[in-house]
């Protein structure tokens, strides 16, 4: 039986009339924890975007370790409002928990996948005929005593103003923020920044696309709210992505001679004098190495790639840091799977060069984690040519699913988790701008599966240590 039909079978009225809760969604989920969301309109009615008009409500999850005996209630963090965030706490790592979410005292309905395989409401299908209980199953911790975290962002697009437009096409429509409302990559990054102070991270990474267009005013203002974070190239650290290249121009014009083409302001911004745009640096005890993949001339439309004298820089860092447990982070990704829609050479790294990087990682025993962001989407791959390394995309901060990822290191291995975004302001642009692409950009984005977002993974990591308590956000 199709779900949505299931799901007004098991609560009668619940898809006509008044609040409908929808768009169920198991986000997060860790051994002690896991972050459920939903949205809440009036049905039979649209905003002009193809969604239900808002409608405030209560929220609560009932849940529980028997599917017949959902003993156990959450209310979520804000009271009487369409965009719902529950979180589940005081789990049992390796137990299996039953679940459903309710507004007005009716069951909530979960996204589907239409165009993919997975299903967005837990580990197994469990209950996704029949309206109910869904399912889950926590991960245990990783093994050994837990270290320090780190943020993992991207995409944050500084100035944009209409989010969806792809490649120019124009049966895609751009949605802009609602009028009266700070502009939407502002009110993504302060909430981002706020909301990572609750895992008291040691370091944030934000691999690329810093800016919409690399205007200096947007460059600064981006820095600016990361500074709420900490100290940058200290306790923050920042890549290129293609948005961020340099540009011709007026408004370029005060900005240094760029290497390829035009001016470029966030050299001047991120790296003035002569740091060049790709670094690495070791954080106690991490290597981490930041990639600059547009290092080259172009568009902006094209694959990624980087110059040779970065190339050969890159390997050498790699073959003088071998066995030092390592994080690579930069815009473009390797490698591209498993798209709703069409991955072109755009999507990724230049084939040749990511083919290199990757044969690189085989022989670098240290890589763990490649973070990539351009893809706007939470997946996760293992490239047959480097099964020891995660290659993670991660959601862009400024649009659906809207949010970060992050990474908590132990002696014996890591997890890694993506959280949405938590202010009122950020839930409430995430669910708007889920109608991208003709409402089918949460099919894309969000995940195929609980595992493209949240995982853990055994690994030695014994020579790392604990960073001293000095950051601004730890006090």
């Amino acid at each position: 039986m199709d779900p949505a039909r299931a799901l007004a079978a098991a609560d009668p009225g619940g898809a006509t009339g008044g609040v409908t809760p929808v768009n169920l969604e198991l986000v997060t989920l860790a051994e002690d924890h896991a972050v459920i969301t939903w949205y809440t309109g009036v049905a039979g009615t649209d905003d002009g975007l193809g969604r239900m008009v808002p409608a405030p409500a209560d929220g609560e999850v009932r849940y529980g370790t028997n599917p017949r005996r959902l003993n156990r209630v959450a209310y979520g963090i804000s009271d009487n409002t369409p965009y719902h965030y529950v979180e589940l706490t005081d789990l049992e790592p390796g137990q299996t928990y039953y679940y459903q979410a309710r507004s007005n005292g009716k069951l909530a309905a979960p996204m589907q996948f239409t165009l993919i395989a997975g299903n967005a409401v837990g580990t197994s299908t469990y209950g996704f005929d029949t309206g109910g209980p869904y399912s889950f199953t926590t991960p245990h911790a990783p093994e050994g005593s837990y270290l320090f975290s780190l943020v993992l962002c991207n995409d944050l697009h500084m100035g944009e103003t209409q989010a969806g437009l792809v490649g120019g096409q124009p049966q895609y429509i751009g949605i802009m923020q609602e009028p009266g409302l700070p502009p939407y990559p502002e009110v993504m990054l302060e909430s981002l920044v706020q909301d990572v102070r609750n895992f008291d991270p040691a370091y944030l990474l934000a691999a690329g696309d810093i800016s919409a267009e690399a205007v200096p005013n947007d460059l600064s203002r981006a820095g600016q709210l990361l500074s709420g974070f900490g100290e940058y190239q200290k306790d923050y650290f920042i890549t290129r992505g293609n948005h961020d290249r340099a540009h011709v121009g007026d408004a370029y014009a005060t900005c240094r001679v760029g290497q390829w083409q035009g001016n470029d302001c966030f050299h001047d911004a991120f790296f003035p004098g002569d740091q060049p745009t790709y670094f690495s640096e070791d954080l106690s005890g991490l290597h981490v190495i930041g990639l600059d993949t547009y290092d080259k001339p172009g568009s902006g439309g094209d694959a990624g790639g980087m110059s040779p004298d970065q190339l050969a820089w890159f390997q050498a860092d790699l073959a003088a840091h071998r066995d030092q447990p390592t994080i690579v982070f930069g815009h473009h990704p390797l490698v591209v799977q498993d798209s709703a829609f069409p991955i072109t050479a755009s999507k990724s790294l230049d084939a040749a060069q990511a083919s290199s990087i990757l044969d690189w990682y085989a022989h670098t025993p240290g890589v763990f984690l490649h973070h990539a962001g351009h893809t706007h989407r939470n997946h996760r791959t293992i490239s047959p040519a480097a099964p020891g390394v995660t290659l993670q995309e991660v959601a862009a901060a400024k649009e659906y699913p809207g949010g970060f990822s992050i990474l908590r290191l132990h002696t014996h291995g890591y997890a890694l988790n993506f959280y949405k975004s938590r202010s009122e302001l950020a839930r409430r642009w995430s669910e708007r701008s889920r109608q991208e692409i003709m409402g089918t950009w949460s099919q894309f984005a969000f995940g195929n599966t609980v595992a493209d977002r949240n995982t853990v993974v055994a690994r030695d990591l014994s020579g790392l240590h604990r960073p001293r308590p000095t950051h601004p956000h730890t006090r």
